[in-house]
């Protein structure tokens, strides 16, 4: 079930996604291999997602919507989730080496 969720919430994202400023084809390559280096999805709906040990090292994460988002076990070294919503996400194991949070603050756990 959450893993049909996962894919209408990109199948969503990717219709709606000429108003956005995330490049589609990193949100395609995040959902085929779990990996997005350095790449740019801030504003993108990632609602509810299965990110379980997803690679975002140097990603664009800002004004992501990643509420509900499972992001356990994901390295997000470096990356920039300022304004990103992370209400209810889950976050155990991740790794926050230089990454900017949403509130402009910048962690440094898991270097």
């Amino acid at each position: 079930m959450k893993q049909i969720l996962a894919t209408i919430t990109v199948t969503v994202t990717l219709v709606a996604s000429s108003a956005s400023a995330f490049d589609p084809g990193h949100l395609k390559m995040l959902k085929d291999i779990g990996v997005c280096l350095n790449c740019d999805l801030g504003d993108a709906n990632l609602n509810g997602a299965d990110l379980r040990s997803a690679d975002l090292r140097d990603t664009n994460l800002s004004g992501a919507d990643l509420s509900s988002t499972n992001l356990n076990g994901a390295d997000l070294s470096s990356a920039f989730l300022r304004n990103a919503k992370m209400r209810y996400a889950r976050m155990k194991g991740v790794i926050l080496c230089n990454t900017t949070m949403p509130d402009g603050s910048v962690i440094y756990s898991g270097c």
